[in-house]
């Protein structure tokens, strides 16, 4: 009775980029649409969406981040994260050792 109209969640599989850029390919062309990629080839709709979004993002057809930009800010958020905490340690260390200088 607890598992009643509840799904399991779907396994993350992960997939070539050549793979995905077939199915970006497929969707862009026109030959089928999303719903129907989705169905053939049994992925979400929504990564499919998301995946030629990014493309077309790429190419310069739709505002938003390219792939690259994308990664550069991940990378920039990680490393600007990290200095943060760095200061937050040399904040304290500065607090915990200043009694003792005077």
């Amino acid at each position: 009775m607890g598992s009643m109209g509840k799904k399991k969640p779907r396994p993350r599989r992960s997939f070539t980029p050549e793979f995905k850029a077939e199915i970006v390919e497929l969707c862009r062309r026109g030959d089928r649409s999303v719903g129907q990629v989705v169905k053939d080839f049994g992925l979400t709709e929504t990564a499919v969406r998301d995946r030629v979004k990014q493309a077309e993002a790429g190419a310069g057809e739709r505002d938003g981040l390219t792939s690259s930009e994308r990664e550069e800010l991940t990378r920039l958020r990680r490393e600007n994260r990290r200095l943060r905490e760095d200061v937050e340690i040399l904040r304290r260390a500065t607090a915990f050792f200043a009694p003792e200088t005077r």
